[in-house]
Parts: C-alpha cells; structure tokens; sequence
C-alpha cells in the first residue's frame, strides 16, 4: 500500500522488490603475464592465476583484505599465446587486488611453478572498455616491433601475435602467411 503523506511510499513488498534489483558494479584488470621464456605461458591456466591473486592479496592485506576481495573476483578471460589476462572483482574492492598484484613473482601450475608478474595495463569497467585499450596498446606494440624485425619470418611472428591478441577468435585466411600461423585464437 502507498502512503502518500509519509516518508516511506512503497509498501515492504516493493521495498523488498528494489532491494534486489541493485547492481553491483565490477572493476576489470587487464594484466599480462611476463615471464622471460614465452613457451612458460601455454603451461598457465586460469586457475593458477586466481590463486596467486589471492594469496597475494591475503599476504598484503591479510584476512580481511582476502575476505573483502574475494567476493566477486574471477579471472574472466586468459591468453596463454599472448599472456593477457582479465581480473574481474567488485568496483569498491579493485585497489586491494591491485595493490597486491606486485607481489606476484610466480604462478604454480601442475606441478611446475612459472618465474613471472603481472604487468596491471589498465583498469575499466567494462570488458569492452579494456578491450578497445587492448587494441589501442598492442598496435602501439606492434608499430615498435616491426622496424626491429630483421626478416620476413619474425614480421609474421609479431603479426600474429598482434592478431591473436584481438577480441575474436577463429581462423585467419592469408595467402601468403606461413600454415604453422594460419590458425588464432
């Protein structure tokens, strides 16, 4: 019922109808994975990923920071080729992980622990957003590359790298790209 004349105009069912409705906004991370051997990368899942995370955030913030950091926080997406990753976690929590994310030194993966850290590239809050920023800064990567490439073979390797960086996946058709980069992902 909707009393006009006082403060509260909604009745306890619609109250409680709104009080489900709020949003929780989300901070994205786009990160990427340095590690000084490449190959290391394809041993990396997204798994080994949010443990470090965690413990790292756990070991600067302690309990409280692992707690408050842990709801809604997910690795969203991960490229072992490119190294690029996505964190996920709530908006009023982001610096914590943030923060923590220098204090990654390696990442255990089936048995075998990967000497890298995370390089935070930018912070959105959409996956488009960081998308369109990871666009932007692989082709600036890709601008200061190419005139160090001493031979046709290294030109496609960074080319490739550049394309199986961008938000698509599938197959790439070239005539004259070498069969061993015809397929991204």
């Amino acid at each position: 019922m909707i009393h006009h004349g006082s403060r509260n105009i909604f009745s306890s069912r619609h109250r409680h109808v709104l009080s489900e409705m709020v949003r929780l906004k989300s901070r994205y991370l786009l990160c990427e994975v340095c590690v000084s051997d490449r190959s290391n990368l394809l041993l990396l899942d997204d798994r080994a990923i949010y443990t470090a995370a965690k413990a790292a955030v756990a070991r600067a913030h302690g309990d409280y920071g692992a707690a408050l950091s842990s709801l809604g926080f997910s690795v969203k997406y991960l490229n072992a080729h490119t190294g690029i990753v996505f964190l996920r976690c709530r908006k009023s929590h982001y610096r914590l992980i943030w923060s923590a994310l220098p204090f990654i030194t390696s990442l255990e993966n089936r048995g075998q622990r990967v000497p890298c850290f995370l390089n935070c590239l930018h912070v959105g809050g959409t996956i488009r957003t960081c998308q369109k920023f990871l666009v932007r800064y692989n082709t600036q990567q890709l601008h200061r590359m190419l005139p160090l490439c001493q031979s046709e073979g290294m030109r496609w390797s960074a080319l490739f790298l550049y394309i199986s960086s961008l938000p698509m996946h599938g197959f790439l058709i070239a005539d004259n790209m070498p069969s061993s980069l015809v397929r991204f992902e």
